[in-house]
């Protein structure tokens, strides 16, 4: 285990409890954490990371450190031909994400990043019946992710530094764009990119735009992490077909068919909805929801089976980093090329503000917003 944050902390209770695996150690610069987990649990720890690549007998990491630090500790775990778990999002530079995937290619490793909503069964269930056909021709998509991180101006974490790869965009709407290349397909251009600064000093809190694809059709993408109207973060996506459109969050799929479709015949013209209990498999171990486990479990069978045609590999990842690169070139009016192919780095950058005279008048703060075309 590398990182004991948030996310560290609860792949480290998985991870433990795995039949499978036998977790070796454990890296946090945090001395106090990693005191009291060999003190109370008896987990080996350290402090530096070469050390422990160095000094254990490792054949896999899972790696859940702040983004920024994400390429230069997966390097170091693939140089030593270990398969690699990292935590979203893969990378903040396009060209860091291409040189690791030739790494892993080369020492054949797999490799897997903690895009969860992957092994949610409402999202599965989704990506069937797009790939079914019963929908008709897809022209529309829409992705959203709503819940109340940032509520009120506060002291930062690395979560909301630029410099740290924090933000709405990369804590929350890579989800989203991930999810939209898992059921439907990744986009090709963004444009009218909105960006909101809310509460944060440094980062976005909201972010919109629209999507652009291969086949002609189009997507919106809406994300707010400062909205206390949801208890925690809420990610949806719907879709919209010539014969149709579903609607999927992480409690259900629901289909609408305007004739029945042959490819699908337990879905009736009108609405069907299937349910996630139905469509989960139990789990050994819960914490946080099945999802998390799942993904973990995947990743350990594939290491075990040395087979890199998993779920959410690099590669996959890498695709939503770079949709996430034309949002931010978007934002500044630049052109990194189209996506899925382009080399743009992405890279936290200043948002800027803009007042206006009431604003100035009553000494307000102002909020940050800003509209540009994108790539076309």
């Amino acid at each position: 285990m590398i990182g004991l944050g948030k996310m560290g902390l609860s792949h480290l209770a998985i991870v433990r409890s795995h039949p499978q695996v036998n977790l070796v150690a454990a890296c946090d610069s945090n001395a106090y954490l990693t005191d009291v987990l060999g003190k109370h649990t008896g987990l080996k720890c350290y402090a530096d990371l070469d050390k422990m690549l160095d000094s254990e007998q490792l054949d896999a990491v899972v790696v859940s450190t702040p983004s920024k630090l994400h390429a230069g500790m997966v390097e170091k775990a693939l140089q030593r031909g270990l398969h690699v778990f990292c935590e979203k999002p893969f990378v903040l530079d396009v060209r860091d994400g291409e040189r690791l995937i030739a790494l892993a290619d080369e020492k054949k490793l797999v490799t897997q990043v903690g895009y969860h909503y992957r092994f949610v069964g409402a999202f599965q269930e989704a990506a069937k019946v797009v790939a079914s056909g019963a929908l008709g021709e897809i022209h529309h998509v829409r992705a959203e992710a709503y819940g109340p991180v940032v509520l009120r101006p506060k002291g930062g974490t690395w979560r909301t530094a630029k410099n740290e790869g924090g933000g709405a965009l990369y804590d929350y709407a890579c989800h989203a764009i991930d999810t939209v290349g898992m059921v439907f397909g990744v986009p090709t251009s963004v444009g009218g990119v909105v960006v909101n600064r809310l509460f944060s000093r440094d980062v976005e809190d909201e972010i919109y735009c629209t999507m652009h694809f291969g086949n002609g059709a189009s997507g919106q993408l809406a994300v707010n992490w400062s909205d206390e109207s949801y208890r925690k973060m809420s990610t949806r996506l719907t879709v919209w077909g010539r014969n149709g459109r579903l609607n999927a969050d992480r409690q259900e799929c629901q289909v609408f068919l305007r004739e029945p479709h042959p490819a699908r015949p337990d879905l009736t013209k009108g609405w069907s909805v299937r349910y996630t209990t139905d469509l989960t498999e139990e789990v050994w171990y819960y914490l946080r929801g099945e999802e998390y486990s799942a993904q973990i479990d995947h990743f350990v069978k594939c290491a075990g089976e040395r087979r890199a045609d998993g779920v959410n590999g690099f590669r996959s990842a890498l695709d939503t980093d770079r949709v996430v690169a034309m949002i931010r070139a978007a934002e500044h009016g630049e052109a990194p090329g189209h996506g899925p192919g382009n080399g743009f780095a992405a890279g936290p950058t200043r948002i800027p503000t803009r007042s206006g005279f009431w604003d100035r008048l009553f000494g307000r703060e102002p909020v940050a917003r800003m509209a540009s075309k994108g790539a076309r």
